[in-house]
């Protein structure tokens, strides 16, 4: 392990505060995984695209789904393969290696190079596998018994982890995990976020949606608080159809770009026609259009 990426300060199309970018340089300096939390459209999954890229490292991706077991992603033995070539021939099935698959980990581990390594949404896996992968992420290696071999990290992998809250992790794997919570940005961030992919958006259309967009996000009983990307589709989709700043306030244009379930329709149209004065409160138009 000698190789060791530069510091990380963010990409030009991630906006990293101070804080995320200090905390991932502190995680790379001690060598622990980063574990970050946040509620969707934070750029908690898109955070280790952007380390990847900042630092000139590969990415690899382990998406976990409720079925994914730890060992998936050290190595997989296919036993159905070599039991195919048994009876059907064309392969010495006495080499147990051309059977041995490396999975995510294992291939991060194998790189002659530092890379950055994505455990993407570990809260959807079973309550075991955090714990099944403590002993590898410790010791940056991992055994074979079919090959007798030993798979060791030639370079300690950049590990970032992301969780959605859906399940509480083990006390034994979050002691082992530097931690982050990334926060819903603020109207400035979210300003310098929105001008990364819409550089050209009239800022007076954009003053008037962001508006509209955290009166939504503040409303209660919503299901699903629209999002950063969800946000990034209604300014544009504002600006292709042409829509005036005033209509903003008076309206909400497009509702159905920013509100994705139907009860949480009725939520904003009840909560907002409370919140304003008799006629003058914002209507929606353009609902057919989600």
């Amino acid at each position: 392990m000698t190789t060791k990426p530069g510091e990380y300060k963010g990409t030009g199309d991630y906006i990293a505060s101070a804080d995320l970018q200090n905390i991932v340089n502190v995680a790379v300096a001690l060598g622990r995984p980063l574990l970050i939390k946040g509620e969707p459209g934070t750029g908690k999954t898109l955070l280790a695209k952007s380390i990847a890229d900042s630092l000139g490292l590969q990415l690899i991706i382990w998406n976990i789904k409720s079925t994914t077991k730890a060992q998936e992603g050290l190595y997989v033995y296919d036993t159905v393969q070599r039991l195919y070539d048994s009876q059907f021939g064309g392969c010495d099935v006495a080499d147990i290696k051309q059977y041995i698959k490396l999975g995510k980990l294992g291939e991060a581990f194998a790189a002659d190079k530092p890379v950055v390594l994505l455990i993407d949404e570990i809260d959807k896996a079973d309550l075991e596998f955090p714990n099944d992968l403590l002993w590898e992420l410790d010791i940056m290696n991992f055994y074979i018994p079919e090959t007798k071999e030993t798979i060791a990290a030639q370079n300690r992998p950049i590990v970032i982890i992301t969780s959605n809250a859906e399940k509480e992790l083990p006390d034994a794997f979050l002691r082992r995990c530097i931690f982050h919570y990334i926060e819903f940005p603020d109207k400035a961030m979210m300003r310098q976020i929105i001008a990364v992919h819409h550089p050209d958006l009239d800022q007076i259309l954009l003053g008037q949606a962001l508006e509209m967009f955290y009166t939504l996000r503040a409303l209660n009983d919503l299901q699903k608080r629209p999002s950063t990307s969800e946000l990034l589709d209604w300014v544009q989709a504002l600006a292709l159809g042409g829509v005036k700043p005033d209509k903003i306030a008076t309206a909400i244009p497009l509702l159905g770009v920013l509100i994705k379930k139907d009860q949480d329709f009725a939520t904003v149209l009840d909560q907002l026609h409370q919140k304003g004065s008799g006629d003058k409160a914002p209507t929606p138009y353009g609902v057919h259009n989600r």
